[in-house]
């Protein structure tokens, strides 16, 4: 095994008796015999400046590290959520997807055109980096309503989310929107371009969700990491706008 030295002691001499004497270990010099008859302690030296007042990052050529930022991923089952983490996630994202099984059968409902054969039983976590001072850490919500007791630790500390959406399965994002409406967390309705259309247009999708023109309501593809990262763009500016105003008030 490589021995491993402590950087501010000098060398010590690779053999002999001396390698264990205080004046190796210490630095004292040689011949010269502290007034206590012991070996004087090692004098700690002052920690770097940027090791100064627990930021570790904040000295001279040190950049400081990214603010973590939490944005949830919500929405029915089925709609795409745990796509969205993964197209955007710059780690390989966690998740909890498990096999659809016949006891689902009528309870969980993909939706006609959904090739689906998993679903996320906990909750999906993936993060990116928007630039040196932001990161996103990005929580995906499970869309079954009997999981629906873990929003509410999902969305602690949360700056904001994205509900996603399928437009030809309205209903199933109610609950979701109702949430973040009375969680009083700044949301994005983003609606999931399945085979790059929607099923109706956007209007028609803000009239039936019954959200009002504060709320924005932007299309997207799941699978395609631009575009979800325009729209968690969109989730920033909306978290950012309600905190400026908070400040104000």
């Amino acid at each position: 095994m490589d021995s491993v030295r402590s950087p501010e002691w000098p060398p010590a001499p690779l053999s002999g008796l001396s390698a264990n004497s205080a004046a190796a270990r210490y630095g004292t010099p040689a011949g010269a015999t502290p007034a206590s008859g012991r070996a004087a302690p090692p004098t700690t030296p002052a920690p770097p400046a940027g090791l100064r007042h627990g930021t570790p990052n904040a000295g001279p050529g040190r950049s400081a590290p990214p603010i973590p930022v939490k944005i949830l991923v919500a929405g029915g089952f089925g709609v795409g959520k745990t796509t969205t983490v993964g197209a955007i996630s710059e780690i390989a994202p966690l998740t909890t997807e498990a096999e659809m099984t016949s006891a689902g059968i009528g309870i969980d409902d993909p939706g006609a055109r959904s090739g689906k054969t998993t679903t996320t039983v906990a909750m999906d976590f993936g993060s990116v980096t928007i630039d040196r001072s932001l990161k996103l850490y990005l929580f995906g919500t499970p869309g079954q309503n009997r999981f629906g007791f873990m929003w509410d630790d999902l969305a602690r500390g949360a700056l904001g989310a994205l509900v996603v959406v399928d437009s030809s399965r309205l209903d199933d994002c109610y609950p979701a929107i109702d949430f973040f409406e009375r969680a009083g967390l700044p949301f994005v309705v983003g609606v999931n371009a399945f085979d790059g259309r929607l099923a109706v247009d956007l209007p028609s999708i803000r009239w039936a969700l019954a959200i009002s023109d504060q709320v924005p309501l932007v299309q997207f593809d799941a699978r395609d990491r631009l575009s979800v990262r325009d729209a968690l763009l969109v989730v920033l500016d909306r978290a950012l706008d309600r905190a400026t105003r908070d400040r104000r008030d």
